[in-house]
């Protein structure tokens, strides 16, 4: 337990919504005014740790100094200017991430979001295939533009989607291999896949179903689109994950912890899908921008010489065998995208963490408990998480 948590916590854990601010998330009974690493600072001075990374944003911990650096930098020299110039941090990220994906994945686009990407990669897909049709998978998150709810799973997202006039997608059950065989066709244009589901329970999906999604995609003509926007970027044990389960997709998408907390979203695709891209048929005002980009190039150098893939597979595993002692059902997920599956609502779990000054995640499954930490998370604080859970388990 956290030094001076407890009772205090859980009386200040009754935060007031701002009534100008429409509701989006539950919100979580802390407001920070800073952080460092894996740690957040609240109004009153306590400290509390992040499990969670802030939606798995924080790959390198809060406010790394190297990647605030490099923002003040490029800030103080040039803010903004869009992609109608270009820009030396632009192309680098570029190169750098054309360089980090498995070949041939080398066509760079940039935006500013997650599900901009997936909308963006969609988008590709039905232009390189001149189809309509996309195949995706249950429990599968994808983002809430039109494109990409009608793509994600639940019926309160499709609802969302089928107002807009979208066409639904076609959904697979995780990990039936004959579905998938059977849901692709000459008429789908994408299969989309989060390799490793994130808000489903970090739920990995078997690497033969994914395999079965590549073996179809090839014998009908579509396009394997990996979202990556949860998993990748170090988290699940290789830059891609993609690269970690031995599946090259055509289209990758990447956005929330590559730039440390900046927004940005990019899609990273083969010549063959992007052959026929000419100028107005992609485009982003704010995508690429020169903060951004500096942010994410910095943040990359960081998780390189710091070898925090690494250091995500050695505490994923650290975080799992620790789970399982203290009673957890079961973990899923690779690295540090970890789903504690527990005998009780998981949403108990975590009020009670909160009061021990802990943040966790929760999952669309009720009884899975999300885990996101930094890459950088230490033995220690994986230590410091193991104890607090005990002491609610118990």
């Amino acid at each position: 337990m956290l030094k001076g948590a407890g009772a205090q916590g859980r009386r200040g854990a009754v935060q007031e919504r701002p009534s100008a601010l429409l509701p989006v998330y539950a919100e979580f009974p802390i407001r920070p005014v800073r952080g460092r690493g894996s740690w957040l600072i609240d109004e009153d001075g306590r400290e509390w740790l992040d499990a969670y990374g802030g939606h798995a944003v924080a790959a390198t911990g809060h406010s790394h100094p190297d990647v605030v650096r490099a923002i003040a930098e490029q800030a103080g020299a040039l803010l903004f200017y869009s992609t109608a110039v270009r820009h030396p941090a632009r192309i680098a990220l570029a190169e750098r991430l054309a360089a980090s994906c498995p070949a041939p994945l080398e066509r760079v686009f940039f935006c500013n979001s997650g599900a901009e990407a997936n909308e963006n990669a969609l988008h590709l897909a039905r232009k390189h295939t001149g189809r309509r049709t996309i195949v995706s998978v249950t429990g599968g998150w994808h983002g809430r533009t039109a494109a990409t709810l009608a793509v994600t799973d639940g019926a309160r997202y499709e609802e969302t989607a089928r107002r807009s006039g979208i066409p639904l997608s076609r959904k697979v059950p995780a990990d039936d291999v004959p579905a998938m065989e059977a849901a692709v066709d000459e008429s789908v244009a994408a299969v989309i896949v989060e390799p490793v589901q994130g808000l489903a329970g970090a739920r990995d999906l078997a690497v033969e179903f994914l395999l079965a999604a590549r073996r179809a995609c090839d014998a009908h003509g579509a396009v394997l689109i990996f979202d990556e926007v949860q998993c990748g970027v170090g988290r699940c044990g290789a830059f891609s994950a993609a690269e970690a389960v031995g599946v090259t997709p055509d289209v990758l998408t990447f956005a929330k912890g590559l730039a440390a907390g900046l927004p940005i979203g990019a899609v990273v695709a083969t010549p063959a899908v992007t052959a026929d891209v000419t100028l107005g048929d992609l485009g982003s005002t704010f995508g690429g921008g020169p903060v951004p980009c500096a942010a994410a190039l910095a943040n990359l150098d960081v998780i390189e010489r710091d070898g925090l893939i690494d250091n995500a597979l050695h505490i994923g595993a650290w975080l799992t065998t620790g789970a399982l002692a203290l009673g957890v059902r079961r973990v899923s997920g690779r690295g540090l995208l970890l789903g504690l599956h527990l005998d009780r609502p998981a949403a108990e779990v975590q009020r009670e963490l909160f009061a021990r000054r802990i943040i966790t995640g929760t999952a669309s499954d009720p009884a899975v408990l999300r885990l996101l930490p930094p890459l950088s998370f230490s033995a220690r604080e994986a230590d410091l998480l193991l104890a607090g859970l005990a002491e609610v388990l118990r």
